[in-house]
């Protein structure tokens, strides 16, 4: 399978990362932490976990629920020996997605448009990198910053603002109700989308020894996260008590989102 190929791809994607580029300002996602970021929503972390059937319209590699993807992730993780709390990120690092749940049309987070909460991120405050899918559309972005933009060198991405998405809701919503996994899989869940980072070697200006440090984790994950995606591979019943008791050792049974 030929991952990653945006050459061939429908217009679906296409048609988001427009939106995407489009919309993603600085603006944009200072509104959005503020606004889908509140976590005043309390639920059953497995009910809602269990209701993640959304299609990611960003991927031009998979066509099935999101849901599978989790497991995919998971147990490729697993299966290499990883520890517990890195199985945990496979399976739910995608989770984010569930901001569809409360999202609007205007800020593009709803099931059918998408762009506020899936594809690749960038750091916005600066110019964006032309080795970015679909540099095209780069221009259409309204923010007008030079390389270092509103940041300081060497300021740590932690201290810099990503286009809004699933990969930061999930941060936050984790860090709000109190998750213990290492800063690792934070690191994992918060940047797995920022391909332009981890993938392309761009923002070493914004880089700090704590971000170096992390990179080859979130590398390291990227392999899983990228790598076991299957169409066909659907059966979750024989591990999924495994997974739901894995749930049970980090997360609390109610969350709030």
């Amino acid at each position: 399978m030929d991952f990653r190929n945006y050459k061939d791809c429908n217009k679906n994607v296409v048609k988001l990362y427009k939106n995407q580029r489009i919309n993603q300002t600085l603006e944009f996602v200072k509104k959005s932490i503020n606004k889908y970021c509140q976590f005043n929503r309390k639920d059953k972390f497995w009910d809602l976990f269990e209701k993640m059937n959304l299609k990611d319209l960003s991927d031009p590699d998979l066509d099935c629920e999101n849901y599978y993807h989790f497991y995919q992730t998971a147990e490729a993780i697993r299966k290499d020996g990883h520890p517990e709390w890195m199985q945990l990120v496979g399976l739910i690092h995608d989770f984010g997605k569930i901001l569809y749940m409360k999202g609007s049309k205007e800020d593009g987070t709803t099931e059918d448009t998408q762009w506020g909460i899936v594809g690749d991120t960038f750091v916005v405050g600066c110019k964006i990198p032309d080795t970015i899918v679909f540099p095209e559309f780069n221009k259409l972005n309204k923010d007008d910053y030079d390389e270092l933009g509103i940041y300081k060198n060497k300021i740590g991405l932690n201290n810099v603002f990503c286009s809004f998405g699933h990969d930061e809701y999930l941060y936050r919503l984790l860090k709000f109700n109190n998750v213990n996994i290492p800063e690792e899989g934070f690191y994992m869940i918060r940047f797995h989308s920022l391909y332009l980072w981890h993938d392309k070697n761009e923002y070493d200006f914004l880089e700090d020894d704590k971000d170096k440090k992390m990179k080859s984790y979130v590398k390291l994950f990227n392999k899983y996260d990228l790598y076991t995606k299957d169409n066909n591979n659907k059966n979750m019943n024989k591990i999924k008590n495994y997974y739901k008791n894995l749930i049970k050792k980090f997360i609390p049974e109610y969350i709030y989102w």
